[in-house]
């Protein structure tokens, strides 16, 4: 939703409770507030296994727009998932709009920020964390596809080599 931007309002920093950066978020539009909350696809473990999640880019923190000098700051303060407003001194801590371009010209489609991936060199020591080879190290060789990789192993004195999913393997 594109709103109309003033001169006079600039962007600021909130300080969120663990895990209601949403809530927030919510809650402030509600209110009226144009907030902006950056999300990013993230690789995660749970249960042992790495799954990909879309998490906050910077938890416990998204981004508000106001004017300091005519909008009522005391809602964004009491306002459910809010912990405070990030301030350095007294002074709010003021976040500059190129940044804020920056993260937006970064989004897919549906707003998730694409950052690029974790990009391994031939020759890198890596380790598989999933599947039949878990737990092996060895070295990484290429990367076959967008989702493959192709790792060389010292499996029982021989070098074999093994494709893998990207997202299973880690910096030895």
């Amino acid at each position: 939703m594109a709103k109309v931007v003033s001169k006079d309002r600039r962007w600021y920093l909130v300080y969120c409770k663990p895990r209601q950066e949403t809530v927030a978020r919510d809650n402030l539009i509600r209110q009226g507030f144009e907030t902006y909350l950056p999300f990013m696809r993230d690789v995660r473990r749970r249960q042992g296994r790495r799954i990909k999640a879309i998490s906050p880019m910077f938890p416990r923190y998204l981004f508000i727009h106001l004017n300091r000098d005519t909008d009522n700051w005391a809602p964004v303060r009491s306002t459910l998932g809010v912990v405070s407003i990030v301030k350095f001194g007294h002074d709010p801590a003021r976040v500059p709009d190129d940044l804020i371009a920056l993260l937006r010209s970064h989004e897919d489609p549906q707003g998730i920020n694409i950052l690029p991936a974790e990009e391994y060199k031939p020759g890198s020591r890596v380790r598989i964390t999933q599947g039949g080879f878990a737990g092996y190290e060895g070295i990484f060789q290429a990367a076959t596809s967008r989702d493959r990789v192709t790792v060389l192993l010292d499996v029982l004195g021989r070098k074999a080599r093994a494709t893998v999913d990207s997202a299973s393997i880690e910096p030895a």
